[in-house]
């Protein structure tokens, strides 16, 4: 019964496709964060767990249905020659609402309508879950086409979205409280999301786009960031740093 616990493929499977999957979470966990952040604060963690919890629930039942989830790759709609399956449809229409949905939290941002104090709008707790869920269905079946195309074995695929998901419940947390806390992060996470948004639309599309290139310009952008926030940092302590005894401000020490 147990004779998988001593085969080495089952654990690279199991090991590779998790972190596989922890990746291709990032987005969802960006998403979430910058969601649930419109929410009074003592909502926010409530709407993170259950859209993650939603998130391995619809991840373990699509799992359930790979006869069904391969079946969604069989065209349905033609246009002009060009088919179009239930895969392509949802990922385009996901894509699109990503589209739309970062765009609006971008003006949102940008053009002030936060604002701060008893006047600030909040945004009603269901909605806030609705959409949530809208894109847990896009990410999921996109996670579960990812993890069928890699293995085989059932156990493998449902024990990869589990530990997932709880690592990334484990970490919604303080990111959520870092894109808030530096409005720079928050613009870049938009940024991104624009970007996920536009490769969904475009795998709907048929037009294939390596995700290691989106990762790679996801990296590079967050490691600019950091060394954008390690100078500033930095510049900040020193312009807090008080003049030493006997020195007036702005003049040199020893004189």
């Amino acid at each position: 019964m147990f004779e998988w616990m001593s085969d080495p493929q089952i654990w690279a499977s199991l090991l590779t496709l998790t972190a596989l999957e922890i990746v291709l979470g990032i987005d969802n966990i960006l998403f979430i964060s910058i969601v649930a952040a419109r929410l009074p604060a003592h909502q926010q963690l409530r709407a993170r767990q259950i859209g993650l919890g939603l998130a391995l629930i619809m991840r373990i039942a699509l799992l359930s249905m790979l006869t069904w989830i391969i079946g969604l790759k069989e065209p349905v709609v033609t246009v002009w020659s060009f088919a179009l399956s239930w895969r392509d449809l949802i990922l385009f229409g996901g894509g699109l609402f990503l589209l739309a949905k970062a765009t609006l939290e971008i003006h949102h941002t940008v053009e002030g309508a936060e604002g701060h104090g008893p006047n600030v709008k909040t945004a009603a707790f269901g909605a806030v879950v609705g959409q949530i869920i809208l894109l847990d269905i896009v990410f999921s079946l996109d996670s579960i086409i990812t993890a069928v195309g890699m293995t085989d074995v059932l156990g493998v695929m449902i024990a990869a979205v589990v530990i997932s998901i709880g690592v990334m419940l484990a970490v919604a947390g303080p990111v959520s409280a870092f894109v808030q806390r530096h409005p720079t992060v928050k613009m870049l996470a938009l940024s991104f999301l624009l970007l996920i948004g536009m490769s969904l639309v475009a795998e709907g599309l048929h037009f294939h786009l390596p995700r290691e290139y989106l990762y790679f310009a996801i990296a590079f952008s967050v490691l600019v960031e950091l060394l954008n926030l390690l100078v500033r940092r930095k510049a900040s302590k020193r312009d807090t740093i008080p003049p030493a005894a006997g020195t007036r401000p702005g003049s040199p020490a020893g004189h």
